[in-house]
Parts: C-alpha cells; sequence; structure tokens
C-alpha cells in the first residue's frame, strides 16, 4: 500500500508540480478560509476573503466583535453566508476565549487534543478542524475531502464505505510522516479532483493515473 500511494504521489506531481496550497497571507486567513470553503469552490471564498481584507477585518479580535448582518454581507461571495456567519463566530469565540486569538499559542497544543477542542465547536467537522492544523498550524494530520475519497474510491484502494478517519489513517499510516509531504498530497488530490477525476463524466482515458 505504501509503495501504491507513493506512485500515485509521484505520477500527480510530476504531472502538475507542486501546488503552493493553501493560498493565504497568515493563517488565520486560512482558518477563517477552512470555514468559508464548505460546500463552495475556492473562488467565492476568495471573494469573500477579499471583502474582508478591504474592511481590515482579517483580524480575530475585530472580525469577533463585528455583527452578524454586517458579517454575512461581507462573506455573502461564499454562500450559506447565514450559516457560515454562524459558525464563523462560533469558531472565534472558541479561539478568543481558550487563545486570545494567538496562533502561536494555540500551535503549542499537542495535535490529538487539539483536534478534539476544534471538534467541539459548532459547524466544525473533521475536514474542516484537519484543514486549520495541517494549512494553519503546519502540523502533520491528512486531510480527506470528497476529491480523495472519490479518486480513492475509483482506484480502488477503499470500498464505498470507507469513514472519514479509515480514510485518513491509509494515509498517515503508510506514508511518512511530514507536513510538507501531507500538504502537497493532499493538493495534488484535490487537483485531480477537480480537472479529471470528475463526479460527473470522469476523463479517466487522459487521467495521470491512467
Amino acid at each position: 500500500m505504501a509503495r501504491r500511494l507513493g506512485l500515485v504521489y509521484q505520477k500527480l506531481y510530476s504531472f502538475f508540480g507542486s501546488q503552493h496550497w493553501w493560498p493565504a497571507d497568515t493563517p488565520f486567513e486560512v482558518m477563517i478560509g477552512a470555514i468559508l470553503t464548505q460546500n463552495t469552490n475556492w473562488l467565492n471564498v476568495e471573494k469573500a476573503i477579499s471583502n474582508l481584507k478591504k474592511h481590515k477585518l482579517l483580524q480575530p479580535h475585530r472580525l469577533y466583535k463585528l455583527s452578524h448582518k454586517r458579517l454575512t454581507e461581507l462573506i455573502r461571495p461564499a454562500g450559506y453566508y447565514n450559516i457560515k456567519a454562524k459558525r464563523l463566530k462560533s469558531f472565534l469565540k472558541f479561539f478568543i476565549e481558550h487563545y486570545d486569538g494567538n496562533v502561536k499559542t494555540m500551535s503549542c497544543i499537542p495535535i490529538s487534543s487539539l483536534r478534539q477542542q476544534l471538534l467541539s465547536v459548532n459547524g466544525i467537522g473533521p475536514e474542516t478542524a484537519d484543514s486549520i492544523l495541517l494549512y494553519a498550524l503546519n502540523r502533520p494530520v491528512f486531510v480527506v475531502d470528497a476529491y480523495t475519497k472519490r479518486i480513492l474510491l475509483r482506484h480502488r484502494f477503499t470500498g464505498e464505505d470507507a469513514s472519514y478517519d479509515k480514510t485518513q489513517n491509509l494515509f498517515m499510516k503508510n506514508l511518512k510522516s511530514g507536513v510538507k509531504l501531507f500538504n502537497e498530497y493532499h493538493a495534488l488530490l484535490v487537483k485531480l479532483g477537480k480537472e479529471f477525476c470528475l463526479k460527473n463524466k470522469p476523463r479517466c482515458d487522459i487521467c495521470p493515473l491512467k
């Protein structure tokens, strides 16, 4: 399994090159983006992030003090703005109350403990929590998303009933643990899922993994 996963990575990296993911100026921006990107595409998230930047609101305390109505107006491009505004507020409340909005303080907490804390926040599931851990805090945790599950299923690495944890463990138990590798591998799978391994009408005949 380790050899198969390694071969997939080599093929994808050779074909696509480095993805330079996650595109953000600060770790806090990554955290906000991880919540905003739920159930939408990244272009919409970029528009919402841009709105927050224009008003200099990408700071924990400033964003937390913002009214719900104003927040929904600014993040509207990301879709599901009422739900996401509530989720952002829940995360900001947690981030400020536990860590005073300080990324460095938060990053000192052991992975398992911090992951459980994040999962206890309303609106944060495994994918969002792991995205924050990997991309914002540089912790070696593999992120699993719909693209990952689809690709693994079609290439018979997993079955249809594979859970998030089972899929994640497939990578974490068979790859050398490392932030850079986990970051790049996940980004490459996303790229493959967006351009070749489509949900409908996949381009299998020209897939890099063919």
